[in-house]
């Protein structure tokens, strides 16, 4: 099976599930198959979220959701380094951007900050925590 036929068959599912909605899951499959990234813009309720699980769904890829809020910190999204009593040593608890799918809601209203620990990840394909560079999954839209 070549990629296209890959691509039509994920595309005829997806229609299974998505009204309406062709154009922009076309695109997002495009990015996902060539590295890229998707901004998706609209009112609430135009399948925003599903079209992203589905697109995880069809590839099975993991699928990961953020709601950025004003008091959401980089750490809450890329994750951080935490004290374990137990074994007396600190260990990565990693964030929800540790996947092939991150769906982030909203995040125009997240900090400056937070928002530039996503620009590292989407333009390097990892993320820094307490100066170690860690790389993200591949795919990762």
């Amino acid at each position: 099976m070549t990629l296209r036929d890959t691509a039509v068959a994920i595309r005829q599912e997806a229609a299974r599930v998505l009204v309406g909605q062709d154009e922009p899951f076309t695109l997002m499959l495009v990015a996902l198959l060539s590295g890229g990234h998707v901004l998706l813009e609209g009112v609430p309720g135009t399948a925003k979220t599903l079209m992203a699980k589905t697109l995880a769904q069809l590839t099975e890829a993991e699928f990961k959701r953020v709601q950025f809020t004003p008091d959401l910190m980089p750490s809450d999204v890329v994750g951080t380094q935490v004290f374990e009593m137990n074994s007396s040593r600190f260990v990565l608890r990693r964030g929800p951007i540790f996947t092939q799918v991150l769906l982030g809601d909203e995040i125009n209203r997240a900090p400056a900050k937070t928002q530039s620990a996503l620009l590292e990840a989407m333009e390097e394909k990892q993320v820094t925590i307490e100066g170690e560079r860690l790389p993200l999954p591949d795919p990762f839209l």
